[in-house]
């Protein structure tokens, strides 16, 4: 027999500005950050131990790491058995058949690690990770169901209905934004899948020896199932925040009492032929 849905639960987010390749640095400005949270769920950042703007791919290579045994993932695990909390967090992945951009979801009451892979990679990712091949994934995280997609996943909407369709509650979307539309699609994404969605960005900017500038909007946000916006952190913040939801609105998928947002598909009619 299946547990109830909790009523309450607590979900949260960090957005701050990594040091590019510092990943000692970047742990420990997290850890301060997650010091004095407690949550069910904390989402970081996509990519927020080494920062984002590699120079090509070799450097990819040097700066990602094993799952499950590369300093972030053991790091990760530490932060989820000392503080309790359920955690999800963008790495570069190094796998034997190449470099991921992927979100390591750990939980160590469960003794839970759990991997996605980034599927829609954004610009010059083509370049220096390989495109995911795990598929949107959906796990049991204390009673709730917990979906996982990374940056650029936001603007294909078939990303947050396929987890959606798969059963998710929550999305935990770590992110490194630079285009100024995500923050107001995701109370859309919340709204026509009845979800809730976690979109951990960062802020600042990687700025390379090369004279490259790369700049990030911040803005992390939480939306609910009903479109509203219920954290919203500004451009430049750095801190971690958290918010309670109740994980049960996201079981009611009706908009009116003849209209379901799943069941009133008609997939037959979405194809182009």
């Amino acid at each position: 027999m299946s547990r109830p849905v909790p009523s309450r639960w607590t979900v949260g987010l960090v957005q701050y500005a990594p040091a590019f390749g510092r990943k000692a640095e970047n742990l420990a400005a997290v850890e301060a950050l997650l010091r004095d949270v407690r949550a069910d769920l904390v989402v970081l950042p996509e990519l927020f131990a080494t920062g984002y703007l590699f120079r090509d791919a070799a450097e990819a290579l040097e700066l990602a790491e094993p799952v499950p045994d590369g300093l972030t993932c053991r790091t990760l695990q530490d932060w989820s058995r000392r503080w309790d909390m359920a955690i999800v967090a963008g790495i570069a992945e190094r796998a034997p058949d190449g470099i991921y951009n992927s979100a390591v979801l750990v939980d160590a009451r469960t003794d839970t690690l759990e991997i996605y892979r980034k599927i829609h990679l954004f610009n010059e990712e083509k370049v220096w990770f390989r495109p995911g091949n795990l598929g949107f994934r959906v796990f049991s995280v204390r009673g709730v169901q917990v979906g996982v997609m990374v940056c650029f996943d936001w603007i294909f909407p078939e990303a947050c209905r396929t987890l959606a369709l798969k059963g998710a509650q929550v999305v935990a979307h770590p992110a490194n934004l630079v285009l100024p539309y995500c923050q107001r699609a995701m109370p859309i994404r919340s709204l026509e899948n009845r979800v809730f969605c976690v979109t951990a960005n960062r802020t600042g900017a990687d700025v390379r020896e090369d004279g490259r500038r790369l700049a990030f909007t911040g803005q992390s946000i939480v939306t609910a199932p009903d479109a509203s916006v219920l954290l919203a952190l500004g451009p430049d913040e750095v801190r971690a925040a958290v918010v309670e939801v109740d994980p049960r609105m996201a079981l009611d998928k009706q908009v009116t009492t003849r209209n379901h947002v799943l069941r009133d598909r008609r997939p037959e009619y979405y194809r182009m032929s």
